[in-house]
């Protein structure tokens, strides 16, 4: 790749230079500006391969190969997708992440022949999103195993960060939480949740994008196929975005429950970090996990 970079690097600003290192060497701990290059023709390129596979490619995952496997996060306002009229387009490798798609061995699907007796019903604290009237699009809750620690954060902005210990960012910081006792299985899980996750509200549903340098587990009720009595935990790995939640299929799963665990809400999604659940894990269900998150979405406008 090191002619292709070398003549990218001729075709950028000093002030875009200097901006990639920093965005390089702070891995994209925080949010940094677009990395503007001219859209050009690809010609003469090795490969052909565009400005942001190059560099994503260089920097992040030396296996990427085509820009469909990438998409945009939500705060990269340069160059947002493919406008062919566009003379320049953002090539900063940490405004895009990996695509986790269905397919991959990261769908986990099983089935529980007959409901568990292991445990009661999960306690009702949840939030209906019927209720929500103060204008945001949802509510997080921060649970550890079965106990819910600290008040509900409501999020109005587009989009929110959910991290730990970090000493920047904005967002739901859940070390900002009061907490009486951790076991040191709580304290381990939360040693790896670090930069956390990014939840976005995007035309048609909900991304997360895994910033952590850990796996993140996911259920909602629109990542189960239609009128199946199974339950679906989707690993994310570190850099990936997956659509967490679709708006219109939500319609559909009024009456959703969890196996083992009674009626759920229809709009909501359950987000475990660094630990998995389910049939196929140890742990049968999220109360069994030491950290984890509930996103309480409110009805979409």
């Amino acid at each position: 790749l090191k002619p292709a970079v070398n003549a990218l690097f001729k075709k950028l600003k000093d002030e875009e230079l200097e901006l990639l290192v920093q965005v390089v060497e702070s891995r994209g701990a925080w949010e940094s500006g677009c990395v503007l290059a001219p859209r050009g023709d690809s010609q003469g390129v090795k490969q052909g391969l565009p400005p942001q596979v190059l560099l994503c490619r260089l920097f992040r995952w030396p296996d990427l190969h085509q820009s469909h496997e990438l998409k945009h996060l939500c705060y990269c306002t340069g160059g947002q997708g493919a406008c062919g009229d566009l003379a320049v387009l953002c090539c900063n490798p940490h405004h895009f992440s990996r695509l986790a798609v269905p397919g991959e061995c990261w769908w986990q699907h099983g089935r529980l022949p007959h409901p568990p007796r292991l445990r009661s019903p999960l306690p009702d604290t949840s939030l209906s999103w019927s209720t929500i009237k103060d204008g945001c699009w949802c509510k997080l809750a921060y649970w550890e195993y079965r106990t819910r620690v600290g008040r509900l954060y409501a999020v109005h902005e587009a989009s929110v960060n959910v991290f730990c210990e970090l000493p920047w960012g904005s967002g739901f910081c859940l070390a900002q939480l009061p907490a009486a006792y951790r076991s040191c299985a709580i304290r381990r899980a939360r040693g790896k949740i670090g930069r956390g996750l990014l939840l976005s509200r995007e035309p048609g549903g909900i991304w997360a994008y895994n910033r952590s340098e850990h796996p993140i587990f996911v259920s909602s009720p629109t990542l189960s196929p239609p009128g199946a009595c199974r339950l679906t935990v989707l690993k994310v790995l570190p850099g990936y975005s997956a659509k967490v939640f679709d708006y219109e299929w939500a319609g559909d799963r009024r009456g959703w429950q969890l196996p083992g665990e009674g009626p759920c809400d229809p709009h909501s999604i359950r987000i475990s970090f660094a630990k998995g659940w389910g049939p196929c894990y140890s742990r049968q269900f999220i109360t069994s996990c030491p950290c984890w998150l509930e996103v309480l979405l409110n009805q979409p406008c």
